[in-house]
């Protein structure tokens, strides 16, 4: 939505797809579209990727230049409880948004993938030059395998793609199963949060405005088309600054003015100890830097948070 926004606010026209689906509370889903609809230049279906012939149709009907896939089934350990899922929408239906932009001609596709691609990597900061080739959880083997599906369409077609290693996004209208969502949540209505790994954890937490700032400057460098090589990258989309979890709790607490009532548990299946994004090649290619401290990022979310649920 936020990265629709800005490309809306640019002149930019912008076609949404999204399957609307109850993974998490549609009514956010919803808001978020409520944004979008006031611009003339946006379109939306709802439609599922990976319906094939809703997605022919689309493409079909839309002369479409840029491709950004940002669709899939999210959650690592959702990932564990209903695998099916995870095949469907980020295999299938990855698969066929190839499909599409190899026969509409797209000018550059950029999809997601995610820091979960690292695994239980011990090097740090992670670099998209690091082997990743010991997922720890279906969701990140599944990311793992869309980046070699991009890498051969590309190889094979000459289509410019650039894959974005996403490290925990956040912000106003995010997902209602983050870690800052859920201890918001919790903390508000006086309920205690689940802290895992007995709090002996690292994220790297990335603003939602450095992540569209990122995108933006992106789309506008495709990989370099060559008769050699492949125009096809992969960048780290971080904040570059890994904040341990207990002190990432305490931000959270400063910015509702409550504390949290803390329990304790060893980490989970599929989770990762430490993430921590090396983002040189982003700064050196399209001079991104991470800008929105952990402290600011937060209580812009708080303010939107009680603002949207009235609390």
């Amino acid at each position: 939505m936020h990265l629709s926004k800005r490309l809306l606010e640019m002149g930019c026209t912008v076609i949404g797809l999204d399957n609307m689906n109850d993974y998490y509370d549609v009514r956010l889903k919803y808001a978020r579209h409520d944004v979008l609809k006031k611009y003339d230049k946006f379109t939306f279906y709802e439609i599922d990727i990976d319906e094939k012939d809703s997605l022919a149709t689309l493409f079909n009907d839309n002369n479409i230049d840029v491709v950004i896939n940002l669709a899939a089934q999210a959650g690592v350990r959702y990932s564990i409880e209903n695998p099916d899922v995870y095949v469907q929408s980020n295999i299938v239906g990855f698969f066929n948004i190839l499909e599409s932009c190899r026969k509409h001609n797209v000018k550059h596709l950029l999809y997601a993938s995610s820091s979960s691609v690292y695994g239980t990597n011990k090097k740090i900061p992670f670099s998209t030059e690091d082997k990743v080739d010991h997922p720890v959880s279906l969701y990140a083997a599944i990311k793992k395998s869309n980046e070699l599906m991009a890498y051969t369409y590309s190889h094979l077609y000459r289509i410019p793609v650039t894959g974005l290693r996403f490290f925990t996004v956040y912000g106003p209208y995010g997902r209602p199963d983050m870690a800052y969502f859920l201890f918001t949540k919790a903390i508000m209505e006086n309920k205690p949060i689940w802290v895992f790994n007995n709090s002996d954890m690292y994220r790297d937490f990335t603003y939602i405005d450095d992540v569209v700032g990122a995108v933006l400057a992106l789309i506008e460098n495709s990989p370099v088309l060559s008769m050699t090589d492949v125009p096809y990258k992969i960048y780290n989309i971080g904040n570059n600054k890994p904040e341990k979890l207990i002190d990432f709790i305490t931000v959270i607490e400063k910015a509702l003015c409550k504390i949290a009532v803390k329990e304790f548990y060893p980490i989970q299946p599929g989770d990762i100890y430490q993430t921590y994004a090396d983002v040189t090649d982003l700064m050196n290619d399209v001079g991104f830097i991470p800008k929105t401290l952990i402290g600011e990022g937060i209580g812009n979310f708080v303010t939107w948070y009680k603002e949207f649920y009235k609390c």
